[in-house]
């Protein structure tokens, strides 16, 4: 099977199962958008392994067998497989992206508690940062910044699903609110979850956490101005919508039990239109240092890249830089040619 009919297939499996996957891709550069295709299908298919209905008790074990095969090139007979290997092959993806997201869902399946902020940002980090990190692959952007940057909008959306989705969650058992504020505003958190219920405790925490994710937002602005042109307005809709989401949610004062927020497709279609207009301006880098949970997969990056140190592109010059560049370059040719002339003297 060619490679057009396995992204063909991987597409499909998104428009039935993971529509906002699916949406993602189309906003996007063909170039980029079919390799995002691939790595979606992927991530869908490990999460309905993992966590899905039909869950196996091996099926991490699985998923990094088929992620031995992908890496070595000899993949499963699957599309996804297969689309994958090209994927990684060709952007150099290092294996350990994947694997964070894996450890990620893992968590999920093993019911893992989120007592501090920090153990929920390590949560964002597997399950959202690792898609942002890998996407900024995809656009051919490596240098530490771009994908920090990237990893920070994987981070911002995971806790807006977060907010979102607490009495979804809730009902099935899960938390991802950080248990240590929801008891700081005086909540017996296990209790609580036994009949999950709103009241302005949970309302507290949720505005907090949503507040969190703004800081994120702001930081990833930075990474997208260093996107290729054609791709920074399909990744601003999403920042823009999925913050609109959290926006949804603070109007409803923030009770996400009762309801489940979202955005109207008109107020889509206008963030659409807002995000190709912010996508043209340049804004200012971004001095935010790098979440501690986040270094996993940066290091990742930096170390693979170091393996192949011809592949590594330039870093992009600043116009301070440049102009540096060419004083230098005036500096140097008249010395060459004062020693010319020096030389026809003698």
């Amino acid at each position: 099977m060619s490679r057009d009919e396995d992204i063909a297939i991987c597409r499909r499996l998104l428009r039935g199962g993971s529509k906002t996957f699916f949406a993602a891709s189309k906003v996007l550069p063909r170039v980029v958008g079919d390799p995002a295709i691939a790595l979606y299908a992927f991530c869908r298919e490990a999460d309905d392994a993992i966590d899905g209905p039909g869950r196996r008790v091996d099926a991490i074990e699985v998923l990094h067998e088929r992620l031995d095969r992908i890496y070595a090139d000899r993949p499963e007979d699957r599309p996804v497989d297969r689309a994958l290997a090209g994927v990684v092959a060709q952007f150099a993806i290092p294996r350990a992206l994947p694997e964070a997201l894996l450890e990620g869902l893992a968590w999920d399946a093993q019911g893992r508690r989120y007592e501090t902020l920090s153990d929920v940002l390590a949560y964002a980090v597997r399950v959202a940062g690792t898609v942002g990190v890998m996407m900024s692959l995809l656009m051919h952007r490596r240098a530490p910044e771009t994908i920090g940057r990237a990893c920070d909008l994987g981070i911002a959306m995971q806790l807006t699903n977060i907010a979102r989705d607490v009495g979804e969650d809730a009902r099935a058992g899960r938390l991802y609110l950080p248990r240590q504020w929801l008891r700081e505003a005086g909540l017996d958190v296990d209790t609580w979850l036994v009949a999950p219920y709103f009241d302005d405790r949970v309302g507290r925490v949720t505005a907090r956490l949503l507040a969190m994710a703004d800081v994120f937002y702001a930081r990833a602005a930075a990474g997208i101005a260093d996107l290729p042109l054609t791709c920074r307005p399909g990744i601003n809709a999403a920042r823009l919508i999925y913050a609109e989401i959290g926006r949804e949610v603070a109007r409803a004062e923030f009770d996400s039990l009762s309801q489940r927020a979202f955005v109207s497709m008109p107020r889509k279609l206008q963030l659409l239109g807002k995000a190709a207009v912010v996508s043209l301006a340049q804004s200012q880098p971004s001095l935010a240092p790098l979440r501690p949970e986040a270094r996993i997969l940066i290091d990742a990056v930096i170390a693979a890249d170091a393996q192949r140190p011809h592949a590594i592109a330039r870093p992009r010059r600043t116009l301070q830089d440049r102009a540096l560049w060419v004083i230098d370059l005036f500096e140097r040719l008249e010395r060459r040619d004062q020693l010319s002339r020096s030389g026809r003297a003698s």
